[in-house]
């Protein structure tokens, strides 16, 4: 049915005026829900306002979800394999309950099969299978996640010629459907004006749902989850040391092997891993609390603290308890630590086991805040926002948000995209809330993809890789832009010849330009330069150049702005214009000393002989056209000239 609708771009307009006007009727109300008194025991009531639900839309009619006891039982055993921890998976037993709840028609497992086939993860890929399967499900059951990977198949023409229209229309009625990854893709198309006409407020609209999302599942005292963002580029070519770069098994074992024997510090720094779920390893709050155990015996107050949070949060890792929580605070507290006193402040302002006291909360928190810990800073923005303990000061409140996100707090993100989408303490910016509200969501549940898209990568599965960043690029994430763009560059893919691989690297460098990526708009440069996936166009070529010499100062734009001005390819040739920016690109760069010296060197020899020449101009008249001047055969002399220059030399040389 939906096939219909991408094939007609008049229905498909309309279609996107109608969701354009109620998405707009939905976001003409912002404002943050202030909790009263008694409902602060969640944090999450305190710091964010009710998530919206979009309204009832016509849709087709799909088929009711009937599933069979048995095989629903096989698929909830195949998904427990799935998405258990690294050690304990059993990914071809996933598969094989996948496969078997499929046969007996379990459409969720038919799905998630075509995801498999899809990514070429666990089993053989196969793109066109699993597109059969997503247009199945698309047209009988409605399934948002299927409509989502089908937008995707068109977008970015895998296994499909690229489409794009029918990429909007999938990807419309998957957001419409609730899907978290489809409103990312579109809020990110509205935002940068992909194949859709600019619209800040769809965009914020979009990206507000999926922001929503994500906060809710974070609690106050978290900064969120920790996503791996690998640039290729960088580590490959050697640009920048990494912090994010994946520890390997090895390096793991080394720490593991240094906290059993009793390293205060590499027990503390597993423990940090494993709650955070940085460096390629999962989150594992039990071995986190292991960990911190084994630290916090030996007198660690950042590992004092860190059990404090685990003990007042609670899980399966370990029993909920306020009482050993403050405990655990009280000690890191009383040693100055920044995080036992941003814990003891959350102790008195949700009266956990307390007396609710926001004077004492007001004081640990400004405590926290004077050395610098980002929850410090974005409690006291909750405190000065809702006027607990305080004066109600937005200014305050945005001010302390300000410096929680700059940290890189989600919820410090969260609650300036509100402010800024609702003009609360500042004037009201559609672009600044909906670049905030981007950020939170893309610090979703997504580090999982980039892991996996890096070890395929390095483990040269190049086109699983090439996949899972494609994937990725399309929601709007630059690193994944560049690396997919770098992938295509220089290796190419299977899945496309190479002039298709080309020009989409051409597409990824430009979008991953427009989110401010240097390295890419020095590469769009090159590309118009070359004509690599494109015309020839110096003039572009040039403006890229400059760009990037201006904005990021690169000292390869530089060098080849110079170049370009000396030639006149694309702008007026001009000596000194190039000297200038050889100089320039000299000062930027210690390694780009060799290179400048060679061409001021040939700049300054070049300009001497034209000096020469048009000083005697004979000269001139002789290089152009030397007939003139000895005749027709002057070749002959010539040969014959340095044939006696060469039996001069032999001579002198056997002489000698």
């Amino acid at each position: 049915m939906i096939q219909n609708f991408a094939k007609s771009p008049i229905i498909l307009s309309l279609l996107l005026v109608i969701l354009h006007q109620q998405v707009a009727a939905q976001n003409s109300d912002y404002g943050v829900n202030v909790p009263t008194q008694a409902s602060i025991s969640n944090p999450m009531q305190a710091t964010q306002a009710p998530i919206e639900e979009l309204n009832e839309q016509k849709r087709p009619p799909v088929e009711p979800e009937t599933f069979d006891p048995v095989a629903d039982k096989d698929y909830l055993t195949a998904m427990f394999k799935l998405n258990g921890s690294k050690q304990d998976n059993d990914y071809r037993g996933a598969i094989f309950y996948l496969n078997k709840a499929a046969v007996q028609g379990h459409d969720k497992a038919r799905e998630e099969l075509a995801v498999q086939l899809l990514f070429g993860d666990h089993i053989g890929r196969n793109i066109t299978a699993a597109i059969e399967v997503f247009q199945d499900l698309s047209a009988r059951k409605g399934y948002p996640r299927s409509q989502f990977y089908l937008g995707f198949v068109y977008a970015s023409g895998l296994g499909a010629k690229s489409n794009q229209a029918k990429a909007l229309t999938y990807f419309t009625f998957a957001a419409l459907g609730g899907d978290s990854l489809a409103q990312m893709a579109l809020g990110y198309r509205y935002w940068a004006s992909i194949n859709v006409v600019s619209s800040c407020e769809m965009a914020l609209s979009h990206y507000k749902q999926v922001a929503q999302n994500v906060a809710s599942k974070i609690s106050t005292n978290s900064v969120g989850t920790v996503i791996n963002r690998i640039r290729i580029y960088d580590e490959e070519e050697k640009v920048s040391s990494q912090s994010q770069a994946m520890l390997d098994d090895d390096l793991v074992q080394y720490y593991q092997l240094l906290a059993d024997r009793g390293d205060v510090q590499a027990q503390y720094g597993l423990g940090l891993l494993h709650y955070q779920g940085a460096r390629g390893l999962s989150i594992q709050y039990d071995k986190a609390f292991y960990y911190f155990s084994k630290a916090a015996e030996s007198g660690n107050n950042y590992a004092m603290a860190y059990l404090g949070k685990l003990y007042l949060e609670g899980g399966d890792h370990v029993k909920q308890d306020n009482l050993t929580a403050l405990k655990y605070f009280k000690l890191a507290s009383e040693k100055g630590n920044p995080i036992g006193q941003a814990g003891m402040g959350m102790i008195y302002f949700y009266g956990s086991s307390v007396e609710k006291d926001f004077t004492k909360a007001l004081k640990f928190f400004q405590l926290s805040a004077d050395q610098g810990y980002v929850e410090g800073y974005f409690m006291l923005g909750i405190m000065h926002f809702y006027g607990y303990g305080v004066k109600k000061d937005f200014k305050s409140a945005v001010k302390y948000f300000n410096l929680a996100a700059q940290f890189g707090h989600v919820l410090g993100y969260y609650n300036l995209a509100q402010m800024h989408a609702t003009g609360t303490g500042v004037l009201r910016s559609c672009p600044t809330a909906t670049e905030l509200y981007k950020n939170v969501a893309e610090r979703g549940t997504l580090s999982h993809l980039f892991s996996e898209a890096y070890l395929a990568y390095k483990e040269a599965d190049i086109d699983k890789s090439l996949i899972k960043y494609m994937l990725l690029s399309e929601l709007g994430y630059e690193v994944a832009q560049s690396n997919v763009a770098y992938i295509l560059d220089q290796f190419g893919s299977k899945l496309f010849d190479k002039t298709d691989s080309l020009k989409r690297a051409l597409v990824n460098w430009n979008r991953a330009a427009t989110q401010g990526y240097h390295v890419a708009r020095l590469k769009l440069g090159d590309y118009y330069y070359y004509g690599k996936g494109t015309d020839i166009d110096y003039q572009q070529a040039a403006s890229h150049y400059k760009y990037a010499s201006e904005v990021s100062q690169n000292p390869q734009a530089m060098f080849n702005l110079a170049y370009m001005h000396e030639n006149g390819l694309g702008l007026r040739k001009d000596v000194h214009l190039a000297k200038r920016f050889y100089d320039m690109a000299w000062e930027t760069s210690v390694d780009a000393h060799v290179p400048v010296a060679l061409a001021l060197f040939k700049l300054s020899l070049m300009f001497y002989l034209d000096g020469i020449f048009a000083k005697y101009n004979f000269l001139t008249g002789l290089v152009k056209n030397p007939a003139i001047y000895i005749g027709s055969m002057w070749d002959i002399y010539l040969m014959s000239l340095l044939a006696g220059l060469i039996s001069f030399m032999y001579v002198l040389r056997r002489r000698v």
